[in-house]
């Protein structure tokens, strides 16, 4: 049996295939980012989920494509602790932007890759080999255009008493804003990432506000400066994107990029289906 997963900050898309390639099950867990996450409670995370520990030693593979894998050492960390959940798997664990690469772009074929979702990461991919830039630095350094961004955008907007009595009286509402609550998800429980990306529906929902524009425009200007503009072929080549947050503002995502004389390619709101094909095709 292989496991597929595709995993952010927020949540992982788990598919497992038998020898013949068909799904025997798929089911979501938690995100297993472990930039932010100790090895107790990634164990936690999969222990929770009945199909994944049920049938953790059936695994003969798992290949992970996970946020905040960027780096060996990470990537090290996670391989360890599958290796000892999953006893029987061969485990392989790359960063979230390969499993956007295989899902969007054709094989050989050359484009630059992004992930707008909990978090947010650009490569080059030049039909082979995935190529970066920009190495992350993690969600307070940077993440631009990413939920957890948005997120921080409208509690300051709301806090820094900016955003409109309208929005405010909704957002107070929809969301728990009292300070202590706040801060207690910020500097005390797992994944603060995860948590300020939750803000992002509200933005998404008002998206067509002053108030929301102003801050769409702003993180999508600096995903354009700061990332993708690294790759000087980026005017040449399509610029796929994968994730909640480019799915949900690819209007405005076309308009910017537009601007820049960048051409949008592909958008795709999660990659776990295209993954399905891919490790099909590449048994």
């Amino acid at each position: 049996m292989r496991l597929l997963v595709d995993s952010g900050s927020t949540k992982a898309d788990w598919i497992a295939l038998d020898e013949e390639g068909k799904v025997f099950f798929t089911t979501q867990s938690l995100g297993l980012n472990p930039e932010v996450l100790s090895k107790e409670e990634i164990i936690k995370r999969l222990n929770e989920k009945f199909d994944i520990s049920h049938n953790k030693t059936k695994a003969t593979h798992l290949y992970f494509y996970g946020a905040g894998c960027g780096t060996d050492r990470m990537k090290n960390f996670l391989t360890q602790v599958f290796q000892e959940y999953f006893v029987n798997a061969v485990v392989s664990v790359n960063e979230d932007t390969y499993a956007a690469v295989y899902a969007t772009t054709p094989k050989n074929e050359e484009a630059i890759v992004s992930i707008l979702g909990t978090g947010s990461n650009c490569s080059y991919f030049d039909g082979k080999v995935l190529h970066q830039k920009v190495q992350s630095l993690g969600y307070i350094a940077m993440d631009d255009c990413s939920g957890n961004r948005f997120g921080r955008h409208l509690i300051r907007g709301y806090y820094f008493n900016k955003m409109p009595s309208d929005l405010a009286k909704e957002f107070e509402v929809e969301f728990n804003v009292d300070a202590d609550f706040i801060k207690n998800k910020l500097y005390k429980e797992p994944n603060p990432n995860a948590y300020l990306a939750t803000f992002a529906k509200f933005l998404i929902k008002h998206k067509d506000t002053d108030f929301c524009k102003a801050y769409i425009n702003f993180e999508m200007e600096a995903f354009v400066e700061n990332y993708i503009k690294q790759f000087e072929n980026c005017y040449e080549i399509p610029v796929h994107f994968v994730g909640s947050i480019a799915f949900y503002l690819k209007d405005e995502l076309k308009e910017i990029l537009g601007k820049h004389n960048i051409k949008l390619g592909r958008v795709l709101r999660r990659p776990i289906d295209g993954l399905i094909e891919y490790h099909i095709l590449n048994k």
